[in-house]
C-alpha cells in the first residue's frame, strides 16, 4: 500500500511538472545518488565501535552534501534545471522516498539474516 502511494504521488508529480520534467528528473537522480552514497558509507561498519560508527555517519553526511552540490552544479551547467522550485520539491520528495526505501531494504535484509541464522541453529541442534 505504501509503495503504491509513493508510486502514485511520483507519477502525479511527474505529470504536473511536465513543462519542467528535466528539473524533476535531475532532482530525482541527485537525491537517489546522494542518499545512496550517504547510506552506503554510513552503514559499512560494525556497531562494536561507536566512534567508528559516528565517523562513518559523518562521512555519509559529507558525501550526501558533496554529491548534492556537484549534482546541482552539473544540472545548472548543463541547463537541465530550468525550474529551481520543481527541482527542490523533487529533491525533497525523493530524498524522503529513497531514504525510506533503503531503510525498508535494510530491515528486510536483517530480518532475513536473522531467520536464516536461527534456522541454521535449529538444524544444528537437530543433528546432535
Amino acid at each position: 500500500m505504501k509503495f503504491g502511494l509513493i508510486f502514485l504521488l511520483s507519477a502525479v508529480a511527474g505529470v504536473l511538472s511536465g513543462e519542467h520534467f528535466h528539473s524533476f528528473m535531475v532532482g530525482f537522480g541527485v537525491a537517489a545518488i546522494a542518499v545512496g552514497a550517504g547510506y552506503w558509507l554510513s552503514f559499512r561498519c560494525s556497531v562494536r565501535y561507536p566512534q567508528l560508527a559516528l565517523l562513518m555517519l559523518l562521512m555519509g553526511l559529507t558525501a550526501k552534501i558533496g554529491v548534492t552540490i556537484i549534482g546541482v552544479m552539473w544540472g545548472l551547467e548543463a541547463n537541465l534545471i530550468n525550474s529551481p522550485f520543481i527541482f527542490s520539491l523533487s529533491y525533497l520528495f525523493f530524498s524522503i522516498v529513497v531514504t525510506y526505501s533503503y531503510f525498508k531494504l535494510r530491515e528486510f535484509q536483517l530480518e532475513r539474516a536473522k531467520s536464516k541464522s536461527s534456522n541454521e541453529g535449529q538444524f544444528a541442534s537437530d543433528a546432535v
